[in-house]
């Protein structure tokens, strides 16, 4: 059965045949259940990982759609506060109500990340998907200079903004770049 892009990382039963680190993050994430607990907010996983440009210290970012923001931050304090370096915070990003929680399962970085946005219209997934598309275009050699870049200490979408020669703000110009 073939499974569309759009599908592919739905579930994170790819992780399962994945990298090293994707295997390591798949066992992590069924062990604790994190996605059981988080249901009713659709969580997706998103990110570096999944599309293995990680770097040493990487986290697992998993977004959520909350319709009620104070009720996902409840959830996540009774669930995640005894983990270590917890820590969670409301804020505006890009004027959009927020909820953001750090922590570690096992030695794995955790951030869950939470609007009343829809999952696949965050901004999280978005650029997930546009990466997938020009690192499935441009090879091996361009995901290895994306973690070059990475691991030198620039972030994911201005590293590929700086490879792609994109102009001004990474975050909106890699959505709507068109890659050949």
């Amino acid at each position: 059965m073939h499974i569309s892009t759009v599908d592919k990382f739905d579930n994170i039963e790819y992780l399962a045949s994945g990298t090293a680190q994707q295997q390591r993050s798949y066992q992590v994430l069924c062990k604790s259940r994190i996605f059981d607990l988080l249901s009713k907010f659709d969580p997706l996983l998103v990110g570096t990982i999944p599309l293995n440009i990680d770097v040493p210290g990487s986290d697992l970012d998993i977004i959520c759609q909350a319709d009620d923001l104070e009720d996902f931050q409840r959830l996540v304090v009774s669930s995640f506060s005894a983990c270590r370096m917890f820590s969670t915070t409301s804020v505006l990003i890009r004027a959009e109500p927020t909820i953001l929680a750090n922590f570690y399962l096992e030695d794995l970085a955790i951030e869950l990340f939470a609007q009343r946005v829809p999952v696949k219209k965050q901004y999280g997934y978005r650029h997930m998907m546009k990466e997938y598309e020009i690192l499935t275009n441009r090879g091996q050699e361009f995901r290895e200079k994306v973690i070059a870049l990475k691991a030198s200490g620039i972030k994911t979408e201005p590293a590929f903004a700086q490879l792609l020669d994109i102009k001004g703000d990474p975050y909106e110009e890699l959505l709507v770049y068109e890659d050949l």
